[in-house]
């Protein structure tokens, strides 16, 4: 693991998932966030978006699933690489974090835990791939979070449906290292 971006994480443990250009600019202007997950954009407007959040001094992770115009090919990975300042890859595919891996991006396996297949699929994915840190969806989930916290060796950061600052406090308590959120009133908590 990267442990410089484990302690930026932990520094402040509120991630800003951005979904359009209004979230990039208010992300910009918060100084207390320093990771940004990017969740829009196409392959002609990534680079200038992690541009931007470079400008601000930010890690920006690119949400590699939701970029448009972007397989779900290790090339588009080599893409990101080659064509933008970013700092790292998120994705829901285990091949595409391998890649990110190779070529020393930070990486977030994005995991969603809709049911009892899903949960006992986590370490079958997990020993295909070693990412930095794993993103689970939804967030609001504190049993559930408990329970992959202990059954992997990666940093947790939960997602989806937090929206408050007692979903923050929750995920944290049951070993989240952090929340991501779309959700611009939680960037300030």
């Amino acid at each position: 693991m990267h442990q410089s971006f484990y302690d930026m994480i932990e520094q402040n443990p509120v991630i800003a998932a951005i979904k359009n250009d209004e979230g990039l600019e208010k992300c910009c202007g918060l100084e207390d966030i320093r990771v940004v997950f990017i969740l829009y954009g196409n392959i002609c407007t990534i680079p200038a978006i992690v541009h931007r959040l470079k400008k601000a001094q930010k890690v920006a992770m690119v949400h590699l699933d939701l970029i448009t115009g972007l397989g779900p090919k290790e090339v588009s990975v080599d893409f990101i690489r080659n064509s933008t300042e970013a700092d790292g890859i998120i994705s829901t595919r285990p091949a595409i974090i391998r890649r990110a891996c190779e070529l020393d991006f930070y990486t977030a396996l994005r995991i969603f835990i809709l049911d009892s297949m899903a949960y006992e699929n986590i370490e079958k994915q997990l020993n295909a791939v070693r990412p930095d840190i794993v993103e689970i969806l939804p967030g609001a989930m504190p049993k559930v979070i408990r329970k992959v916290c202990r059954k992997v060796r990666q940093p947790v950061i939960a997602s989806g449906l937090i929206s408050d600052k007692e979903d923050i406090m929750v995920a944290l308590a049951a070993g989240a290292i952090a929340v991501s959120s779309t959700n611009q009133e939680v960037w300030m908590m």
